[in-house]
């Protein structure tokens, strides 16, 4: 943090008036869910996006990224959707905010992350969020979080153009300490579900196979056609309509193996939130491994989503003494958790990057994941 006050006030000449952060989010459970009004549960990670700040009179927003030392600067004639690059999250926002009718003045904004990116850790999501927070605090714009939420959604959808769900900006808006987010897709009910790994003797280790992903957009528009095609074949609004008693059902009166197999992922997947949900309310933490496990084997039979590396990386946790482990995130490399209990991790993670260098493969990452707040001013 004082490097990035530091940074402002040498962009600016003076300091700033606060400092705000967002976090990015693993998916605990519930993948590909979203778009099919289904369930799922995020918690923010510890890493985060911060943006030190300072109001402008002038109708301009000027953006320094320490990440990459770009300074970008843009007035409300520049806010015009299909913008490109990192600046085009920034300047979505603001547009988002205007459009929803929130007068917004301009802003020097100074901003760090140590969000993974491309891990498939919502690093897009926290800086649309930590933007969002600070000028709806520096406007004082009264706005409630799941409307922050669909707001930071509305500039990833409309300005950027990625057709992204709801879940990243929720959790990353909407998540706190010590819980996971349950989050109902269709409905945007959300309740917090204690979540605490280390209490029950237990650590979740994220590990980054830092495998690009290879989806981009035509991978994910093909999985969420096979889900719209199917659920008007079956006469339902969204697949999250079929029950898990009804599947086999609902099975029968498809033809095509590959959208049967679409289906029996979506339906499953929501049930596996629903029963995480009852698990962790219950106290019982170590009840998530043989749901991570099915997860996992969901998305690499039934959705073909999960990738070589990522297969690696879940089968040797399991085998190094991992409870359970599943590939997190919209799939095509990114990254995995493991259950572990409490001190292994460690020695779980150096075998999966064992593995690595075995197969050939660049080398993981690896860190031990704590749920945190979502966003909010710290300074």
């Amino acid at each position: 943090m004082e490097n990035l006050i530091a940074a402002f006030t040498s962009l600016t000449g003076s300091a700033p008036v606060g400092v705000w952060s967002a976090p990015g989010r693993v998916n605990l459970i519930g993948e590909h869910t979203d778009y099919n009004d289904g369930f799922c549960m995020p918690f923010a990670l510890p890493h985060r996006v911060l943006v030190a700040a300072a109001p402008r009179t002038d109708r301009t927003w000027r953006v320094q990224s320490l990440n990459n030392g770009e300074v970008v600067t843009f007035s409300g004639e520049d806010l015009v959707p299909g913008m490109s690059g990192w600046q085009a999250y920034v300047a979505g926002v603001v547009w988002a905010l205007g459009e929803a009718g929130h007068a917004v003045d301009g802003a020097d904004l100074v901003l760090t992350s140590d969000v993974p990116m491309g891990a498939g850790l919502s690093s897009s999501a926290a800086l649309e969020c930590a933007v969002l927070t600070v000028l709806a605090d520096l406007n004082e714009l009264d706005i409630a979080g799941i409307d922050r939420a669909k707001l930071a959604r509305r500039c990833e959808n409309e300005f950027v153009g990625a057709p992204t769900g709801l879940m990243d900006q929720a959790a990353s808006t909407l998540c706190t300490e010590g819980h996971a987010l349950f989050f109902d897709c269709r409905s945007f009910e959300t309740r917090q579900v204690p979540f605490d790994p280390a209490e029950a003797g237990l650590e979740l280790l994220v590990v980054d196979t830092n495998t690009p992903h290879t989806h981009v957009d035509g991978e994910y528009a093909e999985r969420r056609r096979s889900c719209d095609q199917a659920a008007a074949t079956l006469g339902v609004p969204a697949l999250r309509d079929i029950t898990s008693d009804g599947l086999a059902d609902a099975l029968a009166r498809l033809d095509d193996p590959i959208i049967q197999r679409r289906v029996r992922h979506v339906v499953t997947e929501d049930e596996r939130v629903l029963d995480a949900v009852r698990r962790l309310e219950a106290g019982d933490v170590a009840g998530l491994a043989p749901l991570l496990d099915a997860s996992h084997a969901s998305m690499r039979d039934d959705f073909e989503i999960t990738v070589p590396t990522v297969d690696l990386a879940v089968e040797t946790a399991r085998r190094a003494g991992a409870i359970g482990a599943r590939m997190t995130g919209g799939g095509f490399g990114g990254c995995i958790i493991a259950l572990v209990p409490r001190g292994e991790a460690d020695r779980v993670a150096d075998a999966v990057a064992a593995a690595f260098a075995e197969a050939g493969h660049a080398a993981p990452d690896r860190f031990i994941a704590a749920p945190s707040a979502g966003a909010g001013r710290i300074a």
